[in-house]
């Protein structure tokens, strides 16, 4: 498996907004004028792009495919870890077209040795990838969304899966359909989320696991600017163009913004995270890291 940060993003080639299973989606907007929207999407592609190898990341770019407009977003394509990928089951029709091109994309990076191995997810049992399966390289465990799109019984396929602890969130809004939607864990060990988008019960387990210092609640404007569906690597963050109240807080803390416009995909529900998929994540890094002096030094895995 690779070690340096790396990055999978998919060509917008193809993206449109042409259907809705979100409340994001607006395909009547795009509609009102396809070119100019897409010229948009794929100049704020090579934005993240930059800002992304900026950041500190190596980027790989896949192809899209035709008909299937959201494979932009590959962080639902699988989750990935210690150079092992669990292929996507998606829930609506709309994206289940994309696992048979992500399969072989897959594919493709296990042959270049970018990965080691490619599994899949039992039948009737959902799981929308990073989207929904976040790994927290301070705690050394998979925060998992559930409820809109993901199945409870993923998080368990993934326990097995990896060998890790999975800690299940329930989402409760359609609005939050996945996890990182509302949640971004960041390399200091603070959480950045959204706390209406959960049930009583997951904050109770969320604050039960992270003391309130490293608490960070996001505001319904900073969700709106799709500003928790954050890219992380050590004190850099890549995101869409926040909120004051957002920049303040997070600049306080250390962490240098790389801002950049991605509202063409926000109109389909997507921010930062959605269009990327890390390839190089090592829970012994992590490890390691933990046994050299806590989460400061686990920041370096991050």
């Amino acid at each position: 498996m690779i070690h340096q940060p790396t990055i999978l993003l998919v060509e917008p080639t193809h993206y449109d907004v042409s259907y809705s299973i979100n409340p994001w989606m607006d395909p009547g907007l795009w509609a009102s004028d396809p070119r100019g929207m897409h010229r948009n999407a794929v100049r704020a592609f090579e934005s993240l792009r930059s800002a992304l190898r900026a950041a500190g990341f190596a980027v790989e770019v896949a192809p899209g495919t035709l008909g299937q407009p959201d494979m932009v977003f590959p962080a639902n394509a699988a989750v990935v870890l210690d150079g092992h990928a669990v292929l996507a089951r998606f829930r609506y029709p709309e994206r289940a077209g994309e696992e048979a091109p992500f399969a072989r994309i897959f594919e493709g990076l296990r042959e270049r040795g970018l990965i080691d191995s490619v599994s899949l997810l039992p039948e009737g049992c959902y799981q929308e990838g990073a989207g929904d399966c976040i790994w927290d390289a301070v705690r050394g465990h998979f925060w998992a969304g559930f409820g809109p799109r993901s199945s409870r019984a993923a998080a368990d396929v993934m326990a097995s899966e990896f060998g890790r602890e999975v800690v299940a969130l329930e989402l409760a809004t359609e609005q939050s359909y996945h996890l990182d939607v509302c949640f971004c864990p960041l390399s200091g060990g603070e959480i950045l989320y959204y706390a209406p988008a959960f049930t009583p019960q997951a904050l109770c387990t969320l604050r039960e696991r992270v003391p309130a210092s490293l608490r960070i609640e996001a505001s319904e404007d900073d969700l709106r600017h799709f500003s928790v569906n954050a890219v992380n690597l050590h004190d850099q963050v890549v995101m869409t163009r926040t909120t004051p109240h957002l920049r303040a807080e997070l600049g306080q803390r250390g962490y240098q913004l790389r801002e950049v416009d991605l509202s063409p995909f926000m109109l389909s529900g997507g921010g930062a995270y959605c269009m990327t998929l890390r390839l190089d994540r090592s829970s012994a890094a992590r490890q390691a890291a933990g046994s050299s002096g806590g989460a400061a030094q686990a920041a370096v895995a991050a």
